[in-house]
This record gives structure tokens, sequence and C-alpha cells, in this order.
């Protein structure tokens, strides 16, 4: 038989490594996962090469705050229809002011009454995760449900937008209704790089709010260089009697070659303190990092 030429023998051996170096992160996680006792899903996937690493990527996690990325890239297609203009001003009435939970408005307007344009009011559900801001959007988008039918038209069918920010805080278990897998996230983050759906513009404005965006500076960015730019977001449940449903992040991470690393952890139904949670979303984000970088 003929002998396998130098550059099939170099080809099987990178290949080779390459799975070992896979098997490595694969078990790294799994470590982390097993350790925290929590319910643990990643999904990554390089957008220039399109390779891919996922952990329980097709379990269903409560989103929390991650709905409100797929909610601003909605109200900023509908600006980009004409249906609405960036600099339109939108009264904030008295029923939009959610009663708990972070919100500038409501610290700033506790009954309502102010004008905002849709511009702040995006940003401030990006930057702030500001739950009065995600539900006066989808009150523009017309309701759940059509903001997940939008989404879903989009090709992204593991994300379920079923209840308003309102509607979560009557009671803990309702949150678990408003799901996404960790591959579904990832995959509108490469609709949202890549598709050119969102105009320039449109586009612009959600990346300037996410790689802005103050919640979660421990979590993909604790262990990361300083400096690497991130344009990501958060989602963070109540803790009840020291039980976590959910701490997340998810995002776009631009590497030191300038590819783009799309990645998903989210932390469920863990009793493990915040900076455990965060500590491990940051562990996991750093291995991966390493592995694509």
């Amino acid at each position: 038989m003929p002998l396998k030429t130098p550059i099939v023998l170099l080809l099987a051996c990178l290949s080779a490594s390459v799975h070992a170096q896979t098997t490595a992160l694969r078990k790294t996680i799994d470590s982390i996962a097993t350790h925290s006792k929590s319910r643990i899903g990643v999904a990554a996937l390089l957008l220039e090469t399109g390779d891919t690493l996922t952990y329980k990527g097709n379990d269903h996690y409560p989103m929390q705050s991650v709905y409100k990325f797929p909610i601003s890239f909605a109200i900023l297609h509908q600006v980009d229809l004409g249906e609405y203009k960036l600099d339109q001003k939108i009264t904030i009435t008295n029923d939009d002011i959610l009663p708990l939970g972070h919100s500038p408005i409501r610290e700033a307007h506790p009954h309502g009454g102010a004008d905002m344009t849709i511009r702040e009011i995006s940003r401030l559900n990006i930057q702030e995760s500001d739950g009065t801001a995600c539900d006066v959007l989808l009150r523009l988008l017309g309701g759940t449900k059509k903001t997940d039918d939008y989404i879903k038209s989009l090709g992204v069918k593991g994300i379920n937008i079923a209840t308003t920010e309102k509607e979560q805080q009557t009671n803990d278990t309702i949150q678990y209704r408003n799901w996404a897998t960790p591959i579904a996230i990832t995959q509108l983050y490469k609709v949202y790089f890549q598709s050119n759906i969102l105009s320039k513009s449109s586009y612009d404005v959600l990346w300037k709010d996410m790689t802005e965006s103050h919640p979660g500076p421990k979590r993909i960015k604790g262990q990361l260089p300083a400096g690497t730019i991130v344009a990501h977001k958060t989602g963070t449940s109540g803790t009840h009697n020291g039980f976590t449903a959910a701490t997340n992040d998810t995002g776009i991470i631009i590497l030191p070659n300038g590819k783009h690393l799309i990645l998903t952890v989210f932390v469920s139904d863990s009793k493990g303190s915040e900076a455990e949670r965060e500590g491990w979303i940051a562990q996991i984000s750093k291995a991966v990092y390493d592995h694509f970088k």
C-alpha cells in the first residue's frame, strides 16, 4: 500500500489535536457544571469558521432579561419598516410602571407620565435591563405573541417569549414560560450579526447598547483580557429560599484576531451564591475564549 503523504499525515494530526482540545473543553465545562450542582447550558459559535461547541445546548432555560435582546431587535426592525421612529416620543403610563425590580424609569417617574423616545427606551431596556422599558416595548410590538412570532419568523425556533416582566413578578414560577435553548439564543445573535435584517443604523444602535451594557461585568467578561469587546445581554432572576432560577449571559466576543465568537452560558436552578454563579459563567467563558482565540 502507498505511504500516506506528509500533508495527509499533518492534516490527520491536526484533526486529532483539535478533537482532543474540544474533548478537554467539554470536560472542563462538565466539571464546572457538576461542581456547581446547577443546570448549566452552553453554546458557542465562531462566526468566521462555523466551528461550534455545545453543552446541553438544546435544553430549556428561563431567559429572564436575556429576552430583552430579541425585544429590542424586534422594535428596531419596526423602526426600519417605518412603523416607528427612533426619536418618536412614547408616553409612559402608570400601568407601564413595574412595582418591583430594577427600573430607572420607575425611580424617575414612579407614577408614569413621562414622554420618552423609543431610542431611550430601548437603551434602558438593554443597558440598564429596565423592566418597565421592556414592557413598554412589548406594548408597542403588540404583545408577547407577536414578538415571539417575529423571532420565529427569522428561523429561530428555540426561543419562547410568553410573558411580560410585570407578569413574571406575580409568581416566581412564571419565568420558566419565557425559555430559550443556548443554541437558539446563539443562533439569534448570528442572525443579528450576519443577516442584514436590521439597517446599519439600527444594528449600530443595538451594538452600542450591548457593548455599553452595565449588568454582569463578572460574567462573560469576568476573566477575559482587559479591554476585550463584548456585546452582550444578561439575565438574572431573584433568589428565593437560597434558590436562583436564572443567572445568564450571552453575546458576541471580539477575539484578538478580529474574529467573532458568539457565546451563551445559562446557569439555572442553582443554590450557589451570586459570586459563585457569576464565577462559573466567567470560568466557562474564559475556557471557551482560550479554545477559539
